[in-house]
Protein backbone atom coordinates (compact mmCIF):
# COMPACT_ATOMS: atom_id res chain seq x y z
CA UNK A 1 0.00 0.00 0.00
CA UNK A 2 2.97 2.60 0.91
CA UNK A 3 4.49 1.43 -2.15
CA UNK A 4 1.16 2.74 -4.32
CA UNK A 5 0.92 5.67 -2.26
CA UNK A 6 4.50 7.04 -3.13
CA UNK A 7 3.86 6.29 -6.91
CA UNK A 8 1.21 8.65 -6.85
CA UNK A 9 2.95 10.93 -4.53
CA UNK A 10 5.77 10.96 -7.30
CA UNK A 11 3.04 11.20 -10.24
CA UNK A 12 1.80 14.18 -8.86
CA UNK A 13 4.88 16.02 -8.16
CA UNK A 14 6.26 15.60 -11.66
CA UNK A 15 2.68 16.85 -12.99
CA UNK A 16 3.62 19.94 -10.87
CA UNK A 17 7.43 20.42 -11.91
CA UNK A 18 6.24 19.84 -15.64
CA UNK A 19 3.02 22.00 -14.90
CA UNK A 20 4.30 24.96 -17.74
CA UNK A 21 5.42 22.29 -20.00
CA UNK A 22 2.04 20.49 -19.97
CA UNK A 23 0.00 23.54 -20.60
CA UNK A 24 1.98 24.25 -23.19
CA UNK A 25 1.42 21.23 -24.78
CA UNK A 26 -2.08 21.33 -24.50
CA UNK A 27 -2.33 25.41 -25.95
CA UNK A 28 -0.13 24.17 -29.11
CA UNK A 29 -2.51 21.41 -29.66
CA UNK A 30 -5.78 23.11 -29.26
CA UNK A 31 -4.12 26.26 -31.55
CA UNK A 32 -3.37 23.12 -33.79
CA UNK A 33 -6.84 22.04 -34.03
CA UNK A 34 -8.36 25.82 -34.09
CA UNK A 35 -6.08 27.00 -37.08
CA UNK A 36 -6.94 23.61 -39.14
CA UNK A 37 -10.46 23.78 -38.36
CA UNK A 38 -10.48 27.56 -39.22
CA UNK A 39 -8.68 26.95 -42.76
CA UNK A 40 -11.25 24.75 -43.24
CA UNK A 41 -14.27 26.93 -43.06
CA UNK A 42 -11.84 29.86 -44.79
CA UNK A 43 -11.25 27.65 -48.24
CA UNK A 44 -15.13 26.48 -47.95
CA UNK A 45 -16.11 29.92 -47.82
CA UNK A 46 -13.71 30.69 -50.43
CA UNK A 47 -15.22 27.92 -52.62
CA UNK A 48 -18.80 29.19 -51.89
CA UNK A 49 -17.85 33.23 -52.66
CA UNK A 50 -16.42 32.09 -55.41
CA UNK A 51 -19.59 29.96 -56.93
CA UNK A 52 -21.51 32.73 -55.99
CA UNK A 53 -19.80 35.05 -58.00
CA UNK A 54 -20.03 33.15 -61.10
CA UNK A 55 -23.80 32.21 -60.43
CA UNK A 56 -23.88 36.14 -60.50
CA UNK A 57 -22.42 36.38 -63.65
CA UNK A 58 -24.50 33.55 -65.36
CA UNK A 59 -27.46 35.10 -63.94
CA UNK A 60 -26.61 38.46 -66.12
CA UNK A 61 -26.03 36.29 -68.91
CA UNK A 62 -29.45 34.44 -69.01
CA UNK A 63 -30.73 37.71 -68.17
CA UNK A 64 -29.30 38.93 -71.24
CA UNK A 65 -30.23 36.34 -73.11
CA UNK A 66 -33.96 36.72 -72.02
CA UNK A 67 -33.79 40.69 -73.18
CA UNK A 68 -32.53 40.26 -76.38
CA UNK A 69 -34.75 37.20 -77.58
CA UNK A 70 -37.40 38.62 -75.81
CA UNK A 71 -37.64 42.76 -76.49
CA UNK A 72 -35.26 42.93 -79.19
CA UNK A 73 -36.12 39.76 -80.89
CA UNK A 74 -32.76 39.11 -81.55
CA UNK A 75 -32.38 35.22 -82.69
CA UNK A 76 -28.80 35.31 -82.80
CA UNK A 77 -27.73 37.19 -79.28
CA UNK A 78 -30.95 35.85 -77.64
CA UNK A 79 -30.23 32.36 -78.70
CA UNK A 80 -31.97 29.81 -76.37
CA UNK A 81 -29.52 27.20 -76.34
CA UNK A 82 -27.29 30.00 -75.05
CA UNK A 83 -30.09 30.59 -72.26
CA UNK A 84 -30.11 27.07 -72.08
CA UNK A 85 -26.49 26.84 -71.68
CA UNK A 86 -26.53 29.29 -68.70
CA UNK A 87 -29.55 27.91 -67.03
CA UNK A 88 -27.65 24.59 -66.63
CA UNK A 89 -24.51 26.42 -65.39
CA UNK A 90 -26.98 28.05 -63.18
CA UNK A 91 -27.80 24.95 -61.94
CA UNK A 92 -25.03 23.52 -61.53
CA UNK A 93 -23.27 26.38 -59.65
CA UNK A 94 -26.39 26.67 -57.36
CA UNK A 95 -25.90 23.06 -56.71
CA UNK A 96 -23.15 23.87 -54.44
CA UNK A 97 -24.32 26.97 -52.47
CA UNK A 98 -25.94 27.01 -49.57
CA UNK A 99 -29.73 27.71 -48.66
CA UNK A 100 -31.81 29.83 -50.40
CA UNK A 101 -29.19 30.09 -53.36
CA UNK A 102 -29.58 26.11 -54.04
CA UNK A 103 -33.45 26.38 -53.96
CA UNK A 104 -33.32 28.96 -56.26
CA UNK A 105 -31.10 28.13 -58.98
CA UNK A 106 -33.22 24.99 -59.17
CA UNK A 107 -36.28 26.82 -59.03
CA UNK A 108 -34.53 28.75 -62.09
CA UNK A 109 -34.43 26.19 -64.04
CA UNK A 110 -37.46 24.77 -63.91
CA UNK A 111 -39.21 28.48 -65.15
CA UNK A 112 -36.94 28.40 -68.02
CA UNK A 113 -37.55 24.76 -68.58
CA UNK A 114 -41.72 26.12 -68.87
CA UNK A 115 -41.17 29.36 -70.63
CA UNK A 116 -38.29 29.61 -72.97
CA UNK A 117 -40.14 29.15 -75.76
CA UNK A 118 -42.82 31.93 -74.81
CA UNK A 119 -39.44 34.28 -75.24
CA UNK A 120 -40.53 36.64 -78.11
CA UNK A 121 -44.35 36.16 -77.48
CA UNK A 122 -45.43 35.69 -74.40
CA UNK A 123 -44.97 38.35 -71.64
CA UNK A 124 -45.68 36.46 -68.91
CA UNK A 125 -42.98 34.15 -69.77
CA UNK A 126 -40.18 36.95 -69.80
CA UNK A 127 -41.86 38.16 -66.80
CA UNK A 128 -41.86 34.69 -65.04
CA UNK A 129 -38.06 33.82 -65.81
CA UNK A 130 -36.69 37.63 -65.29
CA UNK A 131 -38.28 37.22 -61.83
CA UNK A 132 -36.90 34.01 -61.06
CA UNK A 133 -33.31 35.90 -62.23
CA UNK A 134 -34.22 38.26 -60.00
CA UNK A 135 -35.43 35.98 -56.84
CA UNK A 136 -31.93 33.81 -57.54
CA UNK A 137 -29.60 37.18 -58.00
CA UNK A 138 -31.01 38.12 -54.17
CA UNK A 139 -30.62 34.81 -52.91
CA UNK A 140 -27.17 34.71 -54.34
CA UNK A 141 -26.26 38.08 -52.18
CA UNK A 142 -27.56 37.02 -48.85
CA UNK A 143 -25.44 33.61 -48.73
CA UNK A 144 -22.34 36.02 -50.05
CA UNK A 145 -23.66 38.36 -47.45
CA UNK A 146 -23.67 35.69 -44.55
CA UNK A 147 -20.14 34.69 -45.35
CA UNK A 148 -17.41 34.51 -42.59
Amino acid sequence: MKARSTTVNTIISQVGRHSVALISLIVALTSLAYNTWRNEQTEANRNIRTAGIELLLKLGELDRVVFYSHYDQDQERGSPRSGWAYALTIRDLGSIMHQPASASSTELIEIWQQNWSGLGSDDLAASSISDSIDQARSDVLLVLAELD
